[in-house]
């Protein structure tokens, strides 16, 4: 079988994951932080350095600054909410999955201000556009860094400079680029990241986080739950401390055991090779649908103008149809639909049967390339 869901998560996960993971349990499987015996102990070391790695990863020099949550929908929960107070404004782009639009829509409803910049026919934001919207005064910024439907890659770092200059505040969703882009926040000029750890970066899913830059004053940002932390017990307030003012309760440790080995297996290859890597399947794969009578691709045409995801339509065919041969005749898994980015697909013209879409990963073959083209081409013609 050929595995072509990694924008959904990343699979099969690395043997040193499972082997970390495994680990854990048998060697580590204390509460961190909640005990002084030599489990606890142990456990804790394991999220630390999980803590410390990934600050190295997004390059802040303080691993406290790594807050962990479940997923990056719960990081961005935490910013969006944590941030927006009533009358304020927020500005987002025509490309965010609904892990942004739904908490916004449901914080209009408490007076928060939404605007929306159009993206183009091929998912792309123009930084002009942000110029004239900053124009009326914005909170916040937030943005999808490469849209989980097609993979274009919006410009985070000229948005996020006219942002500051505004007096406005960025957040990124990096749930498609952690693992795959570099992500350094103060040469981005990116004040929170949220981001998973079940897709690029190869960890378990329940792993994922919000890392606040070095310049930003965690004052601003209120906690999402509140509850036991393993630290100032005698108080029955939330401790102010970092992390521990945002991560209540017991920490997924085998998660995390399982995302530090992942982000080792992707810092050993190096993300320029495993980059380059999936952009030649990525040239190769849309050079095959592009010579495939009725093929629709979307996205930019260029691949290093996104990440190795791929969405198609095929006239004439829907794209559950085509979704349900790839898997039945072929042994091939993809995504079809509209991949909870109903906003991405009306930008892209493409709302609301949706596409096909194809993301292979690290440990997809040119042959397997070679494999889809093909059976694309028998489904096409019958």
């Amino acid at each position: 079988m050929i595995y072509l869901d990694h924008a959904a998560t990343s699979w099969p996960k690395p043997p040193e994951v499972l082997a970390a993971m495994q680990n854990f349990l048998e060697r580590a499987g204390g509460n961190p932080g909640r005990s002084g015996h030599r489990l606890s102990i142990a456990a804790g070391r394991v999220v630390y350095d999980t803590r410390e790695a990934l600050a190295d990863f997004f390059g802040i020099s303080d691993p406290l600054r790594v807050l962990f949550t479940l997923n990056a929908t719960h990081a961005l929960n935490l910013a969006l909410q944590g941030l927006l107070k009533p009358g304020e404004r927020v500005i987002t782009g025509g490309m965010e999955h609904n892990a942004v639009m739904r908490p916004l829509r449901e914080l209009e409803k408490r007076g928060i201000k939404v605007e929306i910049v159009p993206a183009d026919k091929t998912g792309t934001l123009a930084p002009a556009a942000f110029t004239a919207a900053l124009e009326g005064g914005a909170r916040l910024v937030v943005l999808n860094h490469a849209s989980n439907v097609c993979g274009t890659i919006a410009p985070v770092k000229e948005i996020a400079a006219l942002a500051h200059a505004a007096g406005s505040l960025v957040l990124v969703d990096a749930a498609q680029t952690a693992g795959v882009l570099p992500l350094h926040l103060t040469e981005m000029g990116v004040d929170l990241l949220a981001f998973t750890g079940h897709k690029a970066l190869q960890g378990p899913p329940g792993t994922g986080g919000l890392v606040l830059a070095d310049s930003f004053d965690p004052a601003q940002l209120n906690p999402l739950i509140r509850g036991g932390t393993g630290s100032r017990s005698e108080f029955e307030t939330q401790p102010d401390d970092l992390p521990d003012r945002y991560e209540s309760g017991t920490p997924n440790g085998v998660g995390l055991a399982g995302l530090g080995a992942g982000l080792a297996w992707i810092q050993t290859r190096g993300l320029e090779s495993l980059r380059a890597h999936e952009l030649g399947l990525t040239a190769r794969l849309r050079e095959g649908l592009e010579n495939i009578k009725g093929v629709h691709l979307y996205g930019p045409a260029d691949p290093q103008l996104s990440t190795a995801v791929i969405s198609f339509a095929i006239e004439g065919k829907r794209v559950s149809e085509i979704g349900y041969r790839l898997d039945e005749e072929h042994e091939i898994f993809c995504r079809v639909g509209l991949h909870c980015a109903p906003a991405a697909h009306r930008s892209l013209g493409s709302f609301p049967e949706g596409t096909v879409r194809l993301a292979p990963g690290p440990l997809t073959a040119l042959e397997d390339i070679e494999t889809i083209i093909r059976a694309l081409a028998r489904i096409a013609a019958t």
